[in-house]
């Protein structure tokens, strides 16, 4: 298997992009967030994303080279339109601007619609902690979940991410979906020929299956029964509602090159926490942080995410033989 620096992995990435058509801004922003995702150890949102992204963009369902539009509806809202393309590099713009516009307002938000799959919830709001906010983020999925009581999917898996600073260290950072698991797992247990545990997915009878195809093709169970199915209800509204994005269910899937653009939406929120007339929050962060790690076992959350990255920055990433293959027919030409 080929191993790859992850700078290395990331300018190889943005190549392929590249040599598909894709724009130069949106080729690196989707290099980054996949490569990241891969060294994270969240491989659904990873590597593996390339061919189906690639064959996305060749069908017209991504639009490689839009750009995002902003507006300012109101003082302390940015609305961006993706324009049909990546998520990524309407996500990057987001986060640009919603520090100093927390800043001048105690908290800022983003709405995005036109978009697409945004891979791992948690990058951007561990992006918007690294510059001093609180950050949340709210995406809409296209359907694979069925309301409580229900069979016909209606809601996405629908993450959400949260991250908040950590004074001298990196933030801790939320990052779930709100199935019991998030359909990558499966998407790559698919790709790799092997079965899924029991409990994760129905079939599209309504029983419980552990074949992959047979999950992808039918609903996901949600995290906690009835309350992640709510909970699935209120990002709905937030990243798709608010937005004005395409509902779960009139969205296009993420997996494949069918069809027209998804026009998902995310919600992306940044609270400056010296906003709120006092000065306690990194004292009460470190608080809350002590009274976490002091006890055997506990660990902040994001933290496994955090370790794998470091062993990918030592060592390298295994890029699986399929993805080589892309990369190596895709090479772009030496520039000067």
């Amino acid at each position: 298997m080929t191993t790859l620096s992850i700078a290395d992995l990331t300018a190889r990435v943005r190549d392929v992009f590249l040599a598909g058509g894709c724009s130069d801004d949106a080729s690196r922003s989707v290099a980054r967030a996949l490569v990241t995702a891969e060294a994270d150890g969240l491989k659904g949102h990873g590597l593996s994303r390339v061919p189906t992204y690639l064959a996305m963009v060749r069908s017209g369902k991504i639009d490689g080279r839009a750009a995002p539009v902003m507006s300012r509806p109101r003082p302390g809202v940015l609305a961006i339109d993706a324009a049909r393309g990546f998520a990524y590099p309407a996500i990057d713009l987001a986060i640009a601007e919603l520090p100093a516009l927390a800043a001048r307002q105690g908290i800022a938000v983003a709405a995005i619609g036109n978009s697409n799959h945004c891979g791992a919830a948690g990058l951007p709001c561990e992006a918007l902690a690294k510059k001093g906010l609180v950050a949340l983020l709210f995406a809409n999925t296209p359907s694979a979940m069925a309301p409580w009581g229900g069979r016909e999917p209606v809601f996405g898996t629908n993450p959400i991410a949260f991250a908040a600073p950590v004074q001298g260290r990196d933030p801790a950072v939320v990052d779930m979906a709100l199935s019991k698991v998030a359909r990558g797992p499966i998407v790559t247990a698919k790709q790799k020929g092997e079965s899924i545990p029991e409990g994760w997915a129905l079939d599209a009878d309504g029983q419980p299956t552990t074949d992959p195809a047979k999950a992808l093709q039918g609903t996901m169970i949600p995290l906690g029964d009835a309350k992640g199915a709510a909970l699935a209800f209120m990002v709905e509204v937030l990243a798709a509602c608010i937005p004005g994005a395409n509902l779960a269910f009139e969205a296009s899937s993420f997996l494949d090159d069918k069809g027209g653009p998804p026009l998902t939406g995310q919600l992306l929120l940044g609270i400056d926490p010296a906003g709120f007339g006092h000065a306690r929050f990194t004292e009460r962060m470190a608080r809350l942080v002590e009274a976490i790690e002091a006890q055997q076992g506990a660990r902040l959350p994001g933290a496994r995410r955090l370790a794998n990255r470091a062993k990918a920055e030592k060592n390298g990433l295994n890029v699986p033989p399929e993805i080589a293959a892309i990369l190596e027919e895709n090479v772009m030409p030496a520039r000067a």
